[in-house]
């Protein structure tokens, strides 16, 4: 994980890298109008069991809600602390981040034909609520908060690529989804150190609300693969 290899001093100037090398990230030709009309980001497997395409459309209809409630999460705590001049700037890096994960994973559910989940103003609303509030209760709950959502979300998308290995890899939207899904899990990790190195651990009652929040989150993983 990039931000594991930096110390605490240099990592303001690994994340400008990191930025900087986003662009040769998987998930940016999805953002580039000049590949548009790849297949990678036009087409999905057909010649698929009703198994495998009911995983993947779970899977891109899960992550899809979670980029949203991400980005609603964010909102509510940069409502909140935006003006603080040293959690403020970290909430907005990591908002602008997963705003990029929301507009990919936009484009995602158009390509393999996802239906939204139906729970979609429900994470809009429970994600800015789930921010604000924890943000209300102190910096070190925002990033406790944080640390418990990008916990579960990270063991999420690992449990995902285990999942759609069966999916066929000659065709070229697979290979290009995996490494789309890898990569948004080393950026929601990174959120976590963040968290952590910005005294998520030292919020009250930290045991309770990571349980809280974490809970919360699994339960609407599942919801979200349902509904």
């Amino acid at each position: 994980m990039f931000a594991t290899a930096c110390s605490a001093v240099l990592r303001p100037a690994c994340r400008s890298a990191a930025r900087t090398l986003a662009t040769a990230a998987p998930s940016s030709i999805y953002l580039d109008p000049a590949r548009s009309q790849d297949t990678s980001v036009t087409a999905t497997p057909s010649h698929v069991s009703p198994e495998l395409r009911h995983e993947l459309e779970s899977a891109l209809r899960v992550d899809q809600a979670g980029e949203l409630a991400a980005n609603w999460i964010y909102k509510g705590q940069h409502d909140v602390l935006g003006r603080d001049p040293a959690t403020g700037p970290l909430i907005q890096d990591m908002w602008d981040q997963e705003k990029k994960h929301l507009a990919v994973m936009n484009k995602l559910q158009l390509q393999h034909h996802v239906r939204p989940t139906l729970l979609w103003e429900l994470a809009r609303i429970g994600g800015y609520g789930l921010g604000a509030v924890t943000a209300l209760m102190g910096k070190e709950a925002a990033m406790a908060c944080t640390e418990a959502v990008e916990t579960v979300i990270g063991e999420h998308y690992d449990d995902q690529l285990k999942a759609l290995e069966q999916l066929p890899q000659d065709h070229p939207s697979v290979p290009l989804l995996r490494a789309v899904i890898k990569e948004f899990r080393d950026d929601e990790l990174e959120h976590l150190d963040i968290a952590v190195e910005h005294d998520s651990q030292k919020a009250p009652a930290h045991a309770l609300l990571s349980t809280i929040v974490g809970t919360g989150c699994k339960v609407a993983i599942e919801l979200c693969k349902r509904f």
